[in-house]
């Protein structure tokens, strides 16, 4: 059974913009990849057509069969985590092998509020600054 994780300290989800993220990512694979990679990446969910970016990534090279891995990740400024009532932004770490057979997704929340922005709650007040 093959499996990938990504194991933040005290399961912690919650960043602030410029953190460093410091974590482990972990496999359980039948054979060991050529490289495995760990992505650091948001995506908008809701209506329309959902946009993507990658900010970064982690080339781990060589890797066992099993194994765990530290790294440290320099987290962007912004944009912000939020939701709406038409759509959310989400950030995200993914970790999936070379040839795209095992992939795992851990989401994260960049924000300086401590949670994400909520812009039904601040559609008709300004942000807390």
């Amino acid at each position: 059974m093959a499996a990938l994780s990504v194991h933040l300290p005290d399961n912690r989800k919650h960043f602030a913009p410029g953190d460093i993220l410091k974590a482990n990512a972990a496999w359980q694979l039948d054979h060991a990849p050529r490289k495995i990679y760990l992505r650091l990446f948001w995506y908008t969910r809701g209506k329309g057509t959902e946009d993507i970016e990658v900010l970064s990534e982690t080339v781990f090279d060589y890797p066992q069969a099993q194994e765990t891995r530290q790294f440290a990740i320099a987290l962007p400024q912004s944009p912000y985590s939020f939701n709406g009532k038409l759509v959310s932004l989400i950030w995200a770490l993914e970790l999936v092998t070379d040839n795209n057979e095992t992939a795992a997704r851990k989401e994260i929340v960049i924000s300086p509020y401590g949670n994400e922005v909520d812009l039904l709650k601040h559609s008709s007040e300004s942000l807390p600054a």
